[in-house]
C-alpha cells in the first residue's frame, strides 16, 4: 500500500492509532499534522479520545485561517504553524508523550542516539527546546527555533518530544525510533557502562549492500505463497509486540537449496504485505524489489548451515540493553528460556558488518541466538514460528533479568538441572 496516496485525514487517523495502541501516548496526549500542497494544515482535534479517532474528527486549518471540522484544532496548533514556517522542507509533525522520552524530558536530558546506528541515522541530531506554556505562541517559537537549527527530532523540556519529516510516516518513524532508543538506554543503564559508537563505526552501517542482479520468477509454488504470508504476518506481529521497529527488523525463510524469501529494505514493517516480500534465487533478487541490506549475510548462513530454515534479526529494548553494554546474558532463568535461547554469545559490531562468513560459522541450531554489539539480536530456527518464539522469549527473559536486580541477585537453574534439560530436550 502506498501510504502517501491516502487522504491526510486517513493518514492522521492511521498513525494516531499506531501511536496510541503501541503505548506511545495517552488518550488525551499528543497531536499530529500534515501540511498539504496548497498550504492547508490538517491536524488532530482537541479533546477527542485518541484511541477512537475517525477521519471525520480531523480538522483543517486553511491558509487564510478558516477552520473546517466538528471540533477545535489541537491547542498545539501554534507550534505546528511555527515549525512549518521555520522549515519549509517539513510536511508533517508528530508530538506525543512516550514514557521513556518523557523520562528524559523531565530529567532534562537528550537521549544519546549513537548507541544504535539505526537510531542515530533515522532520528538525526536531537535538539532541546526549553519549557514554555503549552499551547502558547512562546512555545511555538522555541520549538520552531530548535527545528530551524536543522533538527528533525526535538526533546521538549518537561513535555515529551516532537519529530517531523517530509511525510507523516517518516515523522512517526522518528518518534517510534527515538522512544525505542530512550527505552534501551534506560534499561541499559541498570546493567553497566553503555558503549557509544564512534563515527567510524557508524559509517559501517552506511556502507551500501551488494547489488544483486535481477530475475523474473515465472511461477510461485504453494510453499512460497505460504511462506510469504507467514513472513508478512510475523513481521506485523513483531512490530505490534514491540520486538521490531517500523523501520528495522528482518525475517527470511529458506524456500529450497537455492532460494529464500526475505523482507525488503526501506519499507514500513507495520504494513508489510506478501507482495513486498522479496524472492532471492541463486544470488539474484526478484525483479523490481530491493531485499534487506543483510541479504548476503542470510545467504551465507543458509549456505553454511543447511539445518537452519529461518533467520530473524530484530531490535527490542531489553535485549538491546545487553547488546549495548556487553553484559553477559544468562538464559538459565526458567526452563523455557534455556531451552530456546541456550548460551547467547556477543559478536563484535565490526565483525557483523565486515565478516558474514564468521557470523555464519557461529550461528546454528545449537547456538540459535547471538547478540550483535550495538545492533541487534540474530535468531536462527527450523521455521518461522520457532524463530519468532525465540525472539519473544529473548526479550521477555531480558526484561525479567533486568527487573530481577530490584528484587535481588539472579539465582540461576543449577548445573545438574541444566544437564537434565539438555538430555530431556536433546540440546547437546
Amino acid at each position: 500500500m502506498n501510504f502517501q496516496l491516502l487522504h491526510p485525514r486517513d493518514q492522521l487517523v492511521a498513525i494516531m492509532n499506531r501511536i496510541y495502541h503501541s503505548g506511545l501516548t495517552t488518550l488525551s496526549g499528543g497531536n499530529l499534522s500534515i501540511l498539504d500542497d496548497n498550504g492547508d494544515i490538517w491536524i488532530t482535534p482537541a479533546g477527542v479520545d485518541k484511541g477512537k479517532l475517525t477521519p471525520q474528527d480531523i480538522m483543517c486549518v486553511s491558509v487564510d485561517g478558516r477552520i473546517t471540522g466538528p471540533h477545535r484544532p489541537s491547542s498545539e496548533l501554534p507550534f505546528h504553524r511555527a515549525i512549518y514556517a521555520a522549515r519549509p522542507d517539513l510536511r508533517a509533525i508528530v508530538h506525543a508523550h512516550p514514557p521513556a522520552l518523557v523520562s528524559f524530558s523531565i530529567a532534562r536530558k537528550v537521549p544519546e542516539t549513537a548507541v544504535i546506528p539505526q537510531v542515530h541515522r533515522i532520528c538525526g541530531p536531537v535538539g532541546y527546546a526549553p519549557y514554555a506554556l503549552t499551547g502558547s505562541e512562546q512555545l511555538g517559537q522555541v520549538i520552531a527555533d530548535t527545528f530551524g537549527a536543522g533538527n528533525n527530532s526535538v526533546m521538549l523540556e518537561n513535555h515529551g518530544a516532537v519529530t517531523a519529516g517530509d511525510t507523516l510516516l517518516g515523522a512517526f518513524e522518528r518518534l517510534e525510533t527515538l522512544e525505542f532508543g530512550a527505552r534501551t538506554l534506560i534499561r541499559a543503564n541498570t546493567l553497566g557502562q553503555i558503549n557509544v559508537l564512534t563515527e567510524e563505526e557508524l559509517a559501517l552501517f552506511d556502507q551500501p549492500s551488494a547489488t544483486l542482479p535481477e530475475f523474473s520468477p515465472t511461477t510461485h509454488t504453494s510453499q512460497e505463497r505460504d511462506l510469504r504470508q507467514q513472513i508478512a504476518d510475523t513481521v506485523q506481529r513483531a512490530v505490534a509486540r514491540q520486538l521490531m521497529l517500523s523501520t528495522e527488523g528482518v525475517v527470511s525463510a529458506r524456500l529450497d537449496a537455492d532460494s529464500f524469501l526475505i523482507t525488503p529494505s526501506g519499507q514500513d514493517r507495520g504494513t508489510l504485505t506478501i507482495e513486498d516480500v522479496v524472492l532471492v534465487r541463486q544470488g539474484k533478487r526478484e525483479k523490481g524489489k530491493t531485499p534487506s541490506r543483510s541479504t548476503l549475510l542470510h545467504q551465507a548462513i543458509y549456505a553454511a548451515q543447511p539445518e537452519i530454515n529461518c533467520i530473524t534479526m530484530a531490535q527490542s529494548p531489553n535485549v538491546m540493553a545487553y547488546a549495548t553494554t556487553g553484559t553477559p546474558f544468562d538464559s538459565r532463568t526458567i526452563p523455557e528460556s534455556y531451552i530456546w535461547l541456550r548460551r547467547m554469545p556477543l559478536v563484535a559490531y565490526e565483525t557483523f558488518y565486515t565478516q558474514p562468513q564468521a557470523i555464519a560459522a557461529i550461528v546454528s541450531l545449537n547456538t540459535p541466538v547471538i547478540l550483535v554489539q550495538n545492533d541487534c539480536a540474530l535468531v536462527a530456527a527450523k521455521n518461522i514460528l520457532q524463530a519468532f518464539d525465540r525472539l519473544e522469549v529473548a526479550e521477555y527473559s531480558a526484561r525479567s533479568l533486568i527487573d530481577t536486580a530490584v528484587i535481588g541477585p539472579l539465582i540461576p537453574i543449577g548445573d545438574q538441572e541444566i544437564r537434565e534439560l539438555e538430555i530431556a530436550f536433546s540440546l547437546t
